[in-house]
């Protein structure tokens, strides 16, 4: 490839809008180019990064037993309303009608359609267990695209789905993919670790994600080093300290002026906030049948723990939730700041799982300024629903081993989900086992984002002066800048180079100084660079940079080939060292 001929072209500067590293440098060095929010076209360096990024994909699905297949962007809707997430999913679904006035929708997943070809085409117990997959634009109308490439609204995925007859099978390929998934990051250059995280959308009972750890991550991961614990905030789960037992007492109004906030509360008591019960209040949109119902939820934790929203909606099975407005909370009888369920009829009260086993807190008493001591669940009030719905936190201790756990910023790259029966069952797929007996086939899916990967691989390997990519990823392997006296080695060079089978950019441009030349080589960020130089020839040398590292060295010019056949071997092997197999958490 030739720079000269390149559709696109580096920036000095990154537009004023691009706020991540990985976005300002895939932007200025030519990467890529933005049509509209959350929308990209991907030049020809991109194409060739992400062409690599979904070939190390497809070989490591390959070698656990994945078949390439295609489906379509666009579905009938039909297909979806069979599973009801046509009803459960949002705005971010794209929902449109074709010239028939039939309902179409956007691929924003692919299990409903993995279904149905299941339905058509598996019969026996023999035909099972298999394993296909795709690599396919998808569209999810995102409210908040933001970072680049890390979070778009039109993006290409691999999913694989698994076909099993039993769980033990579905196990199998769960744990193949979990393997799979660290050898394609490792492979790509990218440092992730898996956590347990909900499974939102896509149902089922069981899900890890793969997350790079990076301050611009959007996900919370709760960690603890001591014995590998991890999690997505969403789900993570901790010690919650017991409260001491002690014999119930009984409920008395207090008077406690200006204490609408827990710690004012605690103050003004001089108590403890674990003696105390946290009101939160929210609007769940819940599916009933085919229609969304908004609900007012009462969730109660106590006063040293936070809500954790995802633990609360899957609670209530909502398929959204929002902070309800003060009108919606003095419409049920409760008041801001000085709220509990006690005495309240009609409101769907949610409590954290500690509330039942903490005698005699503290709770509002429904009256502006006043709380009640000695509250105690069961005998005051009950709930709806009793459930884990607390946030973990920095320093509360691990439920596996009691240390303190941390938590880290982090992008998902990866997920993978057991879903088990929830699509076969509505969409009747089914197959006769060795009894003739029908069963249904238990299914798995698991996605990864090529762009969203590039991003973070990006977003790892760089410095200030630009991209310093991983071999495996990099779309071409050599930069070879022609300097004055050169350009006739150089033009050879190319040929024999390229004939050689090395990914050569031959920055031939004749029009642009040796600095511009040089900041654009380091820009681009390919793993290596060789500068023709009238000096160098001089000696019948040519300069050899290593990107990564900045080291600079002379080789001579009958070496060259051989002497870059062997660096891009050096860094290969680097890269697959880290391939090592991972202990499945």
């Amino acid at each position: 490839m030739r720079l000269s001929q390149y559709f696109g072209s580096t920036l000095r500067e990154a537009p004023s809008d691009a706020e991540v590293t990985s976005h300002k440098l895939l932007l200025r060095a030519g990467y890529i180019c933005q049509l509209g929010a959350g929308i990209f076209s991907y030049l020809h360096f991109a194409h060739r990064s992400l062409t690599k990024i979904e070939n190390i994909m497809r070989e490591e699905i390959n070698a656990i037993g994945g078949q390439e297949i295609t489906m379509p962007v666009i579905h009938p809707a039909d297909v979806w309303k069979e599973t009801g997430r046509w009803y459960q999913i949002g705005s971010e679904m794209g929902r449109f009608y074709d010239k028939n006035n039939h309902d179409m929708v956007l691929a924003m997943t692919h299990e409903e359609v993995v279904a149905d070809i299941t339905r058509k085409h598996v019969r026996s117990y023999r035909q099972l267990p298999m394993l296909v997959y795709h690599i396919q634009t998808k569209w999810r109308d995102d409210p908040r695209p933001r970072a680049g490439l890390i979070r778009v609204r039109e993006f290409t995925m691999k999913d694989s789905y698994s076909l099993d007859r039993d769980e033990e099978g579905l196990d199998k390929q769960y744990r193949a993919h979990y393997q799979a998934y660290y050898n394609i990051f490792h492979r790509c250059g990218i440092p992730v670790v898996s956590v347990k995280s909900d499974v939102g959308m896509m149902g089922g009972k069981m899900a890890h994600e793969f997350m790079y750890l990076t301050p611009i991550g959007e996900d919370t991961l709760v960690l603890c080093d001591s014995c590998g614990y991890t999690a997505n905030r969403q789900v993570a789960v901790f010690r919650k300290p017991a409260a001491a037992p002690e014999p119930l007492q009984e409920m008395q109004p207090v008077e406690t002026p200006h204490t609408s906030t827990i710690e004012d509360l605690a103050k003004f008591l001089n108590i403890p906030k674990s003696k105390t019960a946290k009101a939160v209040f929210m609007v769940a949109t819940i599916t009933e049948g085919q229609e969304d119902v908004s609900k007012f939820v009462f969730a109660v934790v106590r006063g040293d723990m936070e809500v954790n929203e995802t633990k609360l909606a899957n609670a209530v099975k909502a398929k959204a939730l929002r902070p309800a407005h003060e009108e919606e909370i003095v419409e049920v009888g409760a008041v801001p700041g000085y709220a509990s369920p006690v005495g309240l009829k009609d409101v769907l009260v949610v409590v954290d799982e500690m509330v039942p086993q903490s005698p005699n807190l503290v709770a509002g008493a429904n009256r502006e300024g006043y709380h009640l001591r000695n509250v105690n669940y069961g005998r005051d009030y009950t709930a709806s629903i009793v459930a884990d719905i607390a946030l973990a936190e920095d320093g509360h201790a691990c439920a596996v081993c009691g240390s303190a756990l941390r938590t880290a910023r982090g992008v998902e790259v990866g997920n993978i989900f057991k879903l088990g029966t929830r699509y076969s069952d509505a969409l009747g797929c089914t197959y006769l086992d060795e009894n003739g007996e029908a069963k249904p086939v238990i299914m798995g899916s698991y996605g990864i984002g090529s762009g969203r990967l590039l991003a973070c691989v990006a977003e790892e390997h760089n410095d200030a002066y630009g991209l310093k990519l991983p071999i495996t990823v990099a779309p071409y392997q050599v930069h070879l800048i022609a300097l004055k006296g050169g350009e006739a080695v150089a033009e050879q060079l190319y040929a024999d180079l390229t004939k050689a089978g090395i990914e050569v950019l031959f920055d031939d441009r004749e029009d642009m100084t040796a600095g511009v030349r040089f900041n654009d080589a380091d820009l681009i960020g390919l793993p290596l660079r060789v500068t023709v130089s009238e000096r160098g020839l001089k000696e019948n040398q040519v300069e050899i940079k290593r990107r990564a590292s900045g080291e600079v060295f002379m080789a001579a010019l009958a070496e060259i080939e051989a002497r870059l056949k062997a660096e891009i071997k050096r860094l290969e092997d680097e890269i697959m060292a880290k391939v090592v197999e991972v202990p499945y958490r």
